[in-house]
């Protein structure tokens, strides 16, 4: 399934986000739209690994959460406590990265309403502050550098992970 990583900085509180981030997806007949701090993403290819992973696991019957949005959270966060995960999520005032998943028409939808959202100030933001990805991951310098420094690798190698860890 497509995804689209919308970044910005969220104006309002998260519940304020989170509530206008679910009327896109409801409006859009989106499958997710999930928000992220910024600098715990490690690139887009970290969110659509999460993504895909949430959805195949819910296609087997294997689903962590309830909700699919949190689920892809969970995944993202490569944890299986939803306190934990939490910490991932999008801040006022911070780098967010905004995640839209459905099929291409929901997607091509759900950007640009994403991008409109009168709590989101869409622009580009990095992705993937090292020293919070190595903290939040717990990436030692050994592990950094037998992974030749591919710390993105590794965050997405955390991802994967949650599967195994049932």
């Amino acid at each position: 399934m497509p995804v689209a990583v919308v970044t910005g900085t969220p104006t309002t509180d998260a519940d304020t986000l989170l509530d206008a981030l679910s009327e896109v997806q409801d409006d859009c007949g989106l499958a997710v739209v999930q928000a992220f701090d910024a600098d715990h993403v490690a690139d887009r290819d970290h969110l659509q690994r999460a993504f895909d992973l949430a959805e195949r696991e819910r296609g087997r019957g294997d689903a962590i959460a309830r909700d699919r949005a949190m689920e892809v959270l969970l995944y993202a966060a490569g944890r299986r406590q939803i306190e934990r995960a939490l910490t991932m999520g999008a801040q006022p005032d911070e780098p967010a990265a905004v995640l839209v998943a459905g099929d291409e028409d929901a997607v091509g939808r759900g950007v640009p309403a994403v991008q409109a959202l009168d709590c989101l100030d869409a622009h580009d933001a990095p992705l993937g502050d090292p020293a919070t990805l190595r903290a939040f991951f717990g990436v030692g310098d050994a592990e950094l550098a037998v992974a030749g420094g591919d710390l993105a690798g590794l965050v997405h190698e955390r991802v994967a992970l949650l599967v195994v860890e049932r």
